[in-house]
C-alpha cells in the first residue's frame, strides 16, 4: 500500500510540474487575440494547446475572439493581450501612427487571397475585372490594388463599379447578384466554394507579383515593450506555436481534427476544415527555410507600394516592424 502510495505522489507531482514553468515557477499567463472566429488560419495554435506545447513551456495561454468593435492590435499595444493574430497591411498602418507592434512569425508565406466571381462571370484574367461590379469591405487597400492590377494589364480601373457591402452584407449571397466579385481568402472562402462543387473563378494576388507586392497575412503580433521587457516569454511562446504549426504541415489530416474538437462549432464545416487544412499545409512554410520567416524586402516592398498609394504619409522604417528572432 505504501508504494503504491508513494507512486500515485510521485505521478501527482511530475503531472504539477509539467504544468509549471521552467525555473519550478507557477505557469506564467498570457492571452492571445484571434483576428476573427476560429479557423483553418489557426490550426497550428489549437494544435499546440491541445498538445499542452504552451504549458510545457510554462505558459497558461488564454485565446480570446475580437467583439465587433476590438482592434486586436489595440488590445496588444495597451498591453490588454501579450500576443494577437494581425496582418502586414494593418501593421504597416499601426506602425506608421506611432504603435510599437512587431510581427513575431508569418502565419503563411504568400499572400493567399484574391479578387473572385461565381462560376460563369468571365473573371480569369486581371482584365476581366473591367466593367465589372466590385463588392467593397471599405478597406483602404482596396482601391490601391485594383488600380494597380488594372494598370498592369492595361486596362481601366474606373470601370470598376464599387458598391460598399453594409457591416450584416454577406458577399457570398450577393455574388452573381448585387456584385460581380469580391476580395477573398482562398484557402477558406475559396476551398469552402469548391467543396459546395461551385469553385470561385479567382484572380490570385501572388499569381502577379510583378504588378502588386506580396505579404504577409495573417502573421503573429506582440509588442516591443514585451519583448524589451519579456523576451523569454516570447520565445517560449514562438517555440510552442512553431511546433503546432510544423504539425499542421507534416499532418494536416489529424490537425484538422484536433481544430474541430477545440473548437466544436467548425463540426458543421468539418469538409471545408480538412480540405483546407490539407491545403495550407504546403502554403504555411512554402519555400522558406523555417516556418515563420519572414524577409525585409517582402515589408520593404509593401511600405513602398503603401507610400505610393499615398496610404501611408513618409517613409516609415519597417526594419523594426518584424523579427525572426524567437523564431525556433
Amino acid at each position: 500500500m505504501r508504494t503504491r502510495m508513494t507512486l500515485l505522489f510521485i505521478a501527482a507531482a511530475l503531472a504539477l510540474s509539467a504544468c509549471r514553468a521552467p525555473g519550478g515557477a507557477a505557469p506564467q499567463k498570457a492571452t492571445l487575440m484571434l483576428d476573427w472566429t476560429p479557423n483553418t488560419n489557426h490550426t497550428g495554435l489549437y494544435v499546440a494547446l491541445a498538445k499542452g506545447w504552451y504549458q510545457e513551456e510554462g505558459i497558461e495561454l488564454e485565446v480570446q475572439q475580437p467583439g465587433a468593435a476590438t482592434i486586436p492590435n489595440q488590445v496588444v499595444a495597451e498591453n490588454k493581450a501579450q500576443f494577437a493574430v494581425s496582418y502586414q497591411e494593418q501593421l504597416t498602418l499601426d506602425r506608421s501612427q506611432g504603435l510599437p507592434l512587431v510581427s513575431v512569425a508569418a502565419i503563411i508565406q504568400h499572400n493567399t487571397s484574391g479578387f473572385a466571381g461565381i462560376q460563369g462571370s468571365g473573371i480569369q484574367n486581371i482584365e476581366d475585372l473591367a466593367g465589372k461590379r466590385y463588392g467593397s469591405f471599405g478597406s483602404p487597400w482596396e482601391q490601391p490594388f485594383l488600380d494597380a492590377l488594372m494598370k498592369c494589364a492595361g486596362a481601366d480601373a474606373s470601370s470598376i463599379q464599387v458598391i460598399q457591402l453594409g457591416p450584416a452584407s454577406d458577399y457570398r449571397t450577393m455574388l452573381g447578384r448585387d456584385i460581380d466579385f469580391a476580395w477573398i481568402y482562398y484557402a477558406w472562402d475559396g476551398i469552402a466554394a469548391e467543396v459546395a462543387g461551385q469553385p470561385y473563378e479567382t484572380v490570385m494576388l501572388k499569381d502577379h507579383l510583378d504588378c502588386v507586392p506580396d505579404y504577409y497575412t495573417p502573421i503573429f503580433v506582440t509588442s516591443e515593450p514585451l519583448i524589451a521587457d519579456d523576451p523569454d516569454l516570447v520565445r517560449r511562446f514562438m517555440r510552442a506555436t512553431a511546433r503546432g504549426y510544423e504539425f499542421a504541415i507534416a499532418h494536416p489530416e489529424e490537425a484538422a481534427g484536433i481544430l474541430i474538437q477545440q473548437v466544436p462549432e467548425l463540426q458543421g464545416s468539418a469538409d471545408i476544415v480538412a480540405a483546407s487544412a490539407k491545403w495550407l499545409a504546403g502554403q504555411y512554410q512554402a519555400e522558406a527555410k523555417r516556418w515563420g520567416e519572414q524577409k525585409p524586402e517582402v515589408w520593404q516592398r509593401f511600405a513602398d507600394f503603401a507610400l505610393n498609394a499615398k496610404i501611408l504619409d513618409q517613409p516609415i522604417d519597417m526594419s523594426k516592424a518584424f523579427t525572426n528572432e524567437f523564431l525556433p
